[in-house]
């Protein structure tokens, strides 16, 4: 199973949003921090906050913050929330073309291991993923 960047960063987002001192930040402490565009975790914040993960608050002294504690906020929502798909063959998708779908298992197989992948990230959530802790918070460069 592999997730798209965008997920990728929407993780790391609401990691930096659970360890940011105060649960206070900015775009553009996190684009600093982790090394991305700017304006790609523009788009991704823009995600999370229209799933009900991040809070933004505008004006002087704005950024974001989550919306949920981290202890509310389990991870398998958030991959579900932004991935467009779990496609993981031609079967799976619409323009299917493959003349053996009919008779072939591996469709249900395929299918069967992303539901195991998500049940396994649904015992997960972003407290357990973000614990606050000195190598974190040093990693990420806040300053206490």
């Amino acid at each position: 199973m592999r997730l798209t960047a965008h997920t990728d960063y929407a993780l790391r987002v609401l990691i930096y949003a659970a360890v940011a001192p105060g649960g206070l930040c900015r775009i553009e402490e996190i684009a600093s921090a982790y090394g991305i565009s700017k304006n790609h975790l523009m788009k991704v914040v823009r995600g999370l906050s229209e799933k009900g993960f991040l809070k933004t608050l505008r004006g002087r002294g704005g950024g974001l913050r989550l919306a949920l504690p981290a202890s509310e906020i389990v991870v398998g929502n958030v991959v579900r929330a932004m991935e467009d798909s779990f496609s993981q063959a031609e079967c799976f998708r619409p323009e299917n073309r493959c003349v053996i779908t009919p008779a072939c298992g591996l469709k249900g197989v395929l299918n069967r291991a992303v539901q195991a992948y998500l049940a396994e990230l649904d015992t997960v959530t972003l407290a357990d993923i973000s614990r606050k802790n000195e190598a974190l918070t040093e990693l990420l460069s806040f300053s206490d």
